[in-house]
């Protein structure tokens, strides 16, 4: 079988690997797609080297079909379709308060071990998710980043009829925007990129540069001087922490998805001032993957608009280093049969 491994700076080579049996509770998938990810990227450039075993396969955003079980694992068959949620809980620890996904012993599968960029993947029978019928297999590699929105936007509380603005139109940023509108909020988007403000225009979302725009007046104008119930931090740069706490209402809610690698200068006097709060979103739990499949099979978020390109594995270095020219582009999937 073809296995694209990344042997480090910036290179990837696809090669023949062997395909294993799966073992106890683990079942083999037969990858169809896998969607690269924004940690991919970084993956790409250097990060989290420490965290790899080099040379590795990478990538955790797949849809597949069940193609061999492993002993004690029920409920999974051979054919399924599935996703995968692709977090391996280690041993609790007290600080975590029982919440497994944001743990302290908690490894990510894709990253720590091998991930889905291979013809045949063996994963834990406990992280997959079934995929209904209607949703095809390239949607389906869109449920992992569908699910960070959902869980975004439900720690974020949003309701139906709040103003809610997300500032950063990247691929994270209007899977949230479109989980909010789905929701029933008003969502406005910060984007200053031209190409990503057209296609939030094409997906119908409400747009405002910042570059070009007063983006506090942007948002007075939009919530006609009610100002945001919920603004979602997703630019990861320090102009959308300055903004952050200009744009919510007395007493509104900042919830925090950009990883942010250095401390930023954050106003802590507006938090007092007009009582804001500050929620932090870290990938998703099964709740949050479930509302994505849901979403998809129901056909409520035009996903296939967020699909840049689609490629076959053999041109996974093509990709990394389309993704580095076009940063205008949002999903990017690999085929990998």
């Amino acid at each position: 079988m073809k296995a694209a491994y990344f042997t480090g700076n910036q290179q990837f080579e696809v090669k023949e690997a062997t395909q294993l049996p799966p073992g106890p509770h683990e079942v083999r998938l037969r990858v169809a797609y896998c969607g690269v990810c924004g940690t991919d990227v970084h993956i790409y450039h250097g990060a989290m080297a420490q965290r790899l075993h080099l040379p590795q396969v990478i990538g955790h955003e797949v849809s597949a079909e069940v193609d061999a079980v492993g002993s004690e694992v029920s409920g999974v068959k051979v054919g399924d379709r599935v996703t995968v949620r692709p977090l391996q809980f280690g041993p609790p620890h007290p600080s975590d308060n029982g919440q497994a996904h944001v743990g302290r012993n908690l490894k990510f599968i894709g990253i720590d071990t091998a991930g889905g960029m291979q013809a045949y993947w063996n994963v834990p029978a406990y992280a997959l998710h079934q995929l209904p019928g209607n949703v095809p297999l390239d949607l389906g590699a869109m449920c992992e980043p569908l699910a960070v929105a959902c869980h975004d936007v439900r720690l974020g509380r949003v309701q139906p009829g709040e103003y809610a603005v997300v500032i950063g139109g990247g691929p994270i940023g209007v899977l949230i925007a479109l989980a909010a509108r789905a929701k029933g909020a008003h969502v406005l988007v910060s984007e200053p990129n031209p190409y990503r403000i057209l296609l939030c225009q094409d997906l119908g979302l409400e747009v405002v540069n910042p570059l070009a725009e007063d983006l506090e007046k942007a948002v007075d104008t939009f919530t006609q001087s009610a100002m945001a119930d919920v603004v979602f931090e997703v630019s990861g740069v320090a102009a959308g922490v300055k903004a952050m706490t200009q744009l919510p209402r007395a007493r509104g809610r900042i919830v925090m998805v950009a990883i942010h690698p250095e401390p930023r200068p954050v106003d802590l006097f507006r938090f007092f001032w007009r009582e804001l709060e500050l929620i932090g979103a870290r990938v998703y739990e099964q709740q949050d993957f479930e509302e994505a499949i849901r979403l998809i099979a129901t056909d409520q978020l035009p996903l296939r608009k967020l699909i840049t390109q689609v490629a076959p594995l053999a041109e996974v270095q093509q990709i990394f280093a389309t993704i580095d020219q076009n940063p205008a582009g949002m999903k990017y999937l690999l085929a990998c049969q």
